[in-house]
């Protein structure tokens, strides 16, 4: 992970910041969109619908996915 990145996930968590939308979870951490909603679907992910059109992702609980995945 490059160290500009981890500034700005780290300027994210200062900041209070909880949740994100799918394009900035890709932008952030590299994550496909397409991987993201599979994710979602197969459970592994729980996006919080706030409107029709948005739909939020919580960073803590995509940290922890990451962190506790293994790798095939």
């Amino acid at each position: 992970m490059s160290e500009t990145l981890k500034k700005e996930i780290e300027q994210r968590h200062n900041a209070g910041k909880q949740y994100a939308r799918a394009s900035e979870i890709k932008k952030l951490y590299g994550i496909p969109l397409s991987t993201l909603w599979l994710y979602s679907k197969q459970g592994k992910l729980h996006p919080k619908k706030v409107s029709a059109r948005v739909t939020l992702f919580s960073i803590a609980e995509l940290e922890d996915f990451i962190n506790n995945s293994e790798v095939a």
